[in-house]
């Protein structure tokens, strides 16, 4: 796994000082945590991982048993909570309402709920604030599924990463099997695909490839060869290191 380096803003690589905005959008399983973790600590630019703020809520809407139809109840949920993300001992610390619910984001179960809460307008909106706020932070690489085309559209590099379903579903089961737990490898395909075509039609915010992002597809490549891809776009497209 990649450190996770915040940096300070007299070191981080940019010579007038100003932010920048890497935006890294695609689907489930593509690789974006990777990439973003990696280009992150070369550039020793902020790690903002949104996808886990939706899960993080997730987790939340599944703990008290939110029915996503009460518009009243979650709402108040929504209102109410307070997510944030932080770097501990070199790894991403995912906060609700100050609990580190890092270990607790992964699973399926949170997965498919994020996805379903994720295409509320009340959630998004919330949320739109929470990850705006933190981009003022400073540089940032941040990495989701509208990222480049409504979060930062103003973003100086935007990077869509993509791979084949087949190949997202084998690399999900793999990482899965290696935590323990229990998963059909079919199954996860399903699931895969159900969340894409979730993520892509909804009315809000769906999943698109900006129209000026760098398509990537990581089917057959491996994260190293991306990254050194996507590094030497970065630098080609602003000052750093020039």
């Amino acid at each position: 796994m990649f450190a996770l380096t915040a940096g300070s803003e007299d070191s981080r690589p940019n010579p007038k000082g100003n932010r920048l905005i890497i935006a890294i959008d695609g689907p489930s399983g593509a690789g974006k945590s990777t990439l973003a973790k990696r280009v992150a600590k070369e550039l020793g630019f902020i790690y903002l991982d949104t996808g886990a703020m939706y899960r993080a809520l997730a987790v939340k809407v599944l703990r008290q048993g939110i029915d996503l139809a009460d518009d009243g109840r979650l709402g108040g949920l929504v209102d109410d909570t307070e997510i944030d993300l932080c770097e501990r001992d070199g790894e991403l610390a995912v906060l609700l309402d100050g609990e580190d619910v890092g270990a607790q984001i992964r699973t399926p179960e949170v997965s498919q709920m994020a996805s379903k809460v994720s295409a509320l307008k009340k959630v998004r909106a919330r949320m739109l604030q929470l990850q705006r706020q933190m981009g003022q932070r400073g540089s940032v690489v941040a990495e989701g599924r509208d990222i480049g085309t409504v979060i930062f559209p103003q973003a100086e590099v935007k990077i869509y990463l993509d791979a084949s379903p087949e190949e997202r579903a084998r690399r999900r089961y793999q990482e899965l099997k290696a935590a323990g737990r229990q998963v059909d490898l079919q199954e996860t395909l399903r699931e895969i695909e159900e969340r894409d075509k979730r993520d892509s039609e909804r009315d809000i915010a769906p999943l698109c490839q900006a129209a000026d992002a760098l398509l990537v597809d990581s089917s057959s490549a491996d994260a190293e060869q991306v990254a050194l891809l996507v590094l030497d776009r970065i630098k080609n497209r602003t000052k750093i290191n020039q």
